[in-house]
């Protein structure tokens, strides 16, 4: 073996040696990113729970103003004046 094939094979080893830890280096920060990916899927999960929560919440509040204003308007209740209020004992 010359001298000229045998730095060819030293740089090849090299090559090769640096490729397999860039592998190996992106393989970890693929698997990191895909962790950070499913504690980020995680919260939007738990966030669109929440805001279910919350329409349903509105749904509620929006359904006793209706009630509210059905009493009003059908059988013609109000809220009481200072004077109408009797605190019975």
């Amino acid at each position: 073996m010359n001298r000229s094939t045998l730095w060819i094979i030293i740089i090849l080893a090299i090559a090769n040696i640096t490729s397999g830890i860039g592998v190996v280096y992106f393989k970890y920060l693929s698997r990191k990113i895909f962790s950070q990916l499913q504690i980020i899927n995680a919260e939007c999960s738990k966030s669109e729970t929440h805001w279910m929560r919350l329409q349903l919440e509105e749904s509620t509040l929006a359904s006793y103003l209706r009630i509210e204003t059905q009493a009003r308007e059908k059988l013609n209740l109000h809220i009481p004046a200072v004077g109408e209020i009797q605190i019975l004992r």
